[in-house]
């Protein structure tokens, strides 16, 4: 987030800049820390968010977006604990 950012136009920003998505901001389904360079902590908050325009891409700290079913989620490298939050929030159906 930057200073003085809320949560609603943080996500909106990074949702477009790392997707080229633009969306309406829902409820947060879940929060999680992860352990940063040092003794930082990432405080990642999580919403649901409803696709309201834009071209889906890749930003600039990725190589490719794309849209995924479950058994193509499950399949790729993700951060450890990912699909088991999603599962826990009830974002990613089983």
């Amino acid at each position: 987030m930057e200073d003085g950012e809320t949560d609603d136009e943080a996500v909106r920003r990074e949702v477009l800049e790392e997707t080229g998505l633009h969306v309406l901001v829902g409820r947060r389904v879940g929060t999680v820390e992860r352990d940063g360079p040092g003794a930082l902590v990432y405080d990642i908050r999580d919403y649901a968010c409803a696709v309201t325009g834009g071209r889906l891409r890749a930003g600039d700290d990725a190589t490719e977006a794309r849209w995924v079913h479950r058994r193509e989620l499950l399949a790729l490298e993700t951060t450890d604990g990912l699909v088991d939050a999603l599962e826990a929030w009830g974002v990613l159906p089983r």
